[in-house]
């Protein structure tokens, strides 16, 4: 489970950002997040959506321990993200379309790195390598360098190594972007397996369709601060739009502004 409670993250801007964003704040620091609470449930796919800029990738960075909040509190699996870190590393895996990879090792030296990180048993490792390699087809290039695979071949290296140690929670930060069908399938197979296992799953993408296809529960974030936060039977229960992805982008653009929460000082969403 992951709740997430009040949470707000501040960024000091450099001079060189404030130049940058004369135009949107005359302010030394900005608010990536404001205010943010809710809860997701093991068993349930949740789906965090918003514009580029929101504050979604900062918020899952928090979840994840590489950002330590301003203000409120995050628990994953009952650990306190920032007084038991170490903890929820343990418990968490996490992905992301842009995640950086040792160019110079196979998948399998670097899955089997990060599972000693973790201190998996040999056998149980082994085993779940197999599983992993076999859901992802990774056998074929197993052996050959990171360095020379495609992006979609790395995007599947970067789930076995998130998934090695099978995490209770799962963190997938738009997971498919840039990817052909067939890993993008890959993908969503493997996000319905987490479900299907009674993990707890956090899904950030703009893809709709996969929205629609995965969300048990569904948050909008924009500026900052959440706009809905229910569960996604409820969202299309209350659709105002012919469209998911019209509703969404009707919420976005009736949302009032609010002068202190933007994008954090890397653009980041």
């Amino acid at each position: 489970m992951i709740v997430v409670e009040k949470v707000s993250k501040k960024f000091q801007l450099s001079r060189k950002q404030k130049r940058e964003m004369r135009s949107r704040t005359n302010q030394n620091a900005i608010w990536a997040v404001s205010g943010v609470s809710f809860t997701c449930q093991p068993g349930r796919i949740f789906s965090l959506l918003g514009p580029n800029g929101a504050g979604k990738t900062t918020a899952l960075r928090m979840i994840a321990t590489m950002l330590i909040p301003t203000e409120g509190s995050i628990s994953v699996c009952g650990y306190h993200t920032v007084n038991n870190s170490r903890e929820v590393r343990r418990k968490i895996g996490f992905l992301t379309g842009n995640t950086g990879l040792y160019a110079r090792l196979t998948p399998e030296e670097l899955v089997k790195y990060y599972a000693r990180l973790n201190r998996m048993d040999t056998t149980v490792f082994e085993k779940r390598k197999s599983e992993l390699f076999d859901l992802l087809d990774i056998h074929d290039f197993a052996n050959r360098r990171i360095g020379k695979l495609s992006s979609g071949m790395k995007q599947k290296v970067s789930i076995a190594r998130t998934m090695i140690h099978d995490p209770e929670v799962v963190v997938f930060d738009e997971p498919t972007v840039g990817l052909d069908v067939i890993t993008s399938r890959s993908i969503i197979q493997l996000i319905k397996n987490c479900k299907e296992q009674g993990k707890t799953v956090i899904l950030s993408t703009h893809i709709m369709g996969e929205v629609s296809l995965l969300s048990d529960d569904l948050a909008i974030i924009h500026n900052g601060r959440l706009l809905y936060n229910n569960s996604f039977e409820n969202f299309k229960l209350r659709l105002s739009a012919s469209t998911v992805e019209d509703e969404f982008i009707r919420i976005i653009e009736e949302a009032p502004g609010n002068t202190r929460t933007a994008s954090g000082p890397n653009k980041e969403d």
